[in-house]
């Protein structure tokens, strides 16, 4: 008969001789500890970790232990999914047999595999930038294809920018015409000057206006009788008009 507690208490003290800085117990009926697994440090000294606890089941290791992680230093979540399921086909490969070593191992591996998926990442997403970097610069000398389509389209779009442009000068010109027509009420007050311009224009003409003396009777000749009280002498030039 397997004397499991035997077992599991023999174990426990190889993984704290092999584990001495990581290896951490957190109760001892079930028996449970943590474990921290770091990678190796990468070209640019890239490093994940994570923190494994195991807790032993009564009839382990028989049955597999129970796992979980703890926590994890730069370990993505898929990755972690990916430790896990690492855990759980070692555990089935190992069933009978004392395996926290071996599963720590694996786990050990799988984060060195990692790392260099984080390089390899790195270095997509770098080499993609770089892409992205160039294109752009591509297009900036290049300028835009001209298909049909987008010409059509810049052409539709040009011809009704230029006739919004062409109603709006339009409309300009129309209000300004609107402010500038002044009406003759206005004319005059803009111009104190209209008043005394025919004045002016007289004074101005002087002596070059000639009249026909020709035109006019002599004062002489017409029948006037001074003794009438009608007679009005200013009244002779409302006669001739």
């Amino acid at each position: 008969m397997t004397d499991y507690g035997e077992e599991q208490r023999n174990e426990l003290e190889a993984i704290e001789s092999i584990y001495p800085d990581s290896f951490t117990v957190l109760s001892e009926d079930p028996a449970s500890f943590t474990i921290t697994v770091t990678s190796d440090a990468g070209e640019n000294d890239e490093m994940v970790e994570v923190t494994l606890k195991f807790t032993y089941v009564e009839k382990y290791p028989d049955e597999p232990p129970l796992w979980e992680i703890n926590a994890q230093e730069n370990l993505e979540d898929p990755d972690a999914e990916d430790v896990l399921k690492l855990l759980q086909q070692q555990a089935e490969e190992n069933l009978g047999m004392v395996m926290i070593f071996t599963l720590v191992t694996a786990v050990q591996e799988k984060l060195n595999e990692i790392v260099d998926q984080i390089k390899i990442r790195q270095e997509e997403e770098q080499k993609r930038q770089e892409r992205e970097t160039e294109e752009a610069e591509k297009k900036h000398f290049q300028g835009t294809v001209v298909t049909i389509e987008n010409f059509l389209t810049w052409k539709a779009g040009f011809e009704k920018d230029m006739s919004d442009l062409k109603k709006r000068i339009l409309q300009r010109e129309e209000e300004l015409a609107g402010k500038n027509k002044l009406t003759g009420k206005q004319l005059f007050e803009r111009d104190h000057n209209l008043d005394t311009s025919d004045i002016q224009f007289l004074e101005e003409a002087g002596n070059s206006v000639e009249v026909d003396e020709s035109l006019f009777q002599d004062i002489d000749d017409l029948d006037l009788d001074e003794d009438d009280p009608d007679f009005d002498p200013l009244a002779l030039g409302s006669d001739e008009d």
